[in-house]
């Protein structure tokens, strides 16, 4: 009996111990959070650009596929 009551209380307290001595977070680490979550915009904005830059080229690929399969059934 003594033993479950150990075994159940060991990690309850080990549990207690672990949240009551968290790091409070400085301003330096503020600092470079903030450096962090304006890069990845930064990326997401590039990214995006990207994605329509792609985007309008496959179009232009498309079109040329599309007039080149026209011209194509003509010749024949």
């Amino acid at each position: 009996m003594k033993r479950i009551l150990l075994a159940l209380l060991l990690p309850g307290t080990m549990f207690v111990m672990s949240i009551s001595a968290g790091q409070t977070p400085d301003a330096n680490q503020d600092q470079k959070l903030l450096a962090l979550i304006k890069e990845v915009q930064t990326q997401q904005a590039q990214l995006a650009e990207n994605q329509t830059k792609i985007e309008e080229k496959l179009a232009e690929v498309a079109e040329t596929v599309r007039t080149a399969r026209i011209y194509s059934k003509r010749e024949r």
